[in-house]
């Protein structure tokens, strides 16, 4: 039977995923796809601070509504020479891509919203002319 790593700071998939509020399934497909690459002792996944860093970057990064091949980006820039700087450079540099689309898309919404102000009050004026 193989013994678990000794290092008092490793978590299971079960204590990362509840951690994180994600299912295993979620834990598991970022593993798959490379994002994260815990131990392996037999069929346990070990989680070390490294995972549990990347993971936490990975669902700011859902959240933020990048996609998960400009967050593999920006988190993989952290491990290159200039390490910390690069990933910073261009992380604000997505961020401000990020905020022009957003911001866009709140135009948007906000022309809609109106547009369909609009039409609801031409539909009943048009109603009640018809009264």
């Amino acid at each position: 039977m193989a013994t678990l790593p000794s290092d008092p700071v490793t978590w299971t998939i079960r204590q990362i995923a509840a951690e994180f509020d994600v299912t295993h399934r979620t834990v598991r497909h970022y593993e798959e796809l490379g994002l994260i690459t815990p131990e392996r002792v037999g069929t346990t996944r070990i989680y070390h601070r490294r995972d549990k860093t990347r993971l936490g970057l990975i669902l700011r990064g859902k959240r933020l509504g990048f996609p998960l091949e400009e967050i593999r980006t920006i988190i993989d820039l952290y491990d290159a020479p200039r390490g910390r700087r690069s990933q910073l450079e261009y992380v604000l540099g997505q961020i401000d891509e990020r905020r022009t689309d957003l911001e866009q898309r709140r135009r948007d919404l906000d022309d809609a919203i109106d547009e369909l102000g609009r039409f609801e009050e031409s539909c009943r004026d048009d109603l009640g002319r018809l009264q």
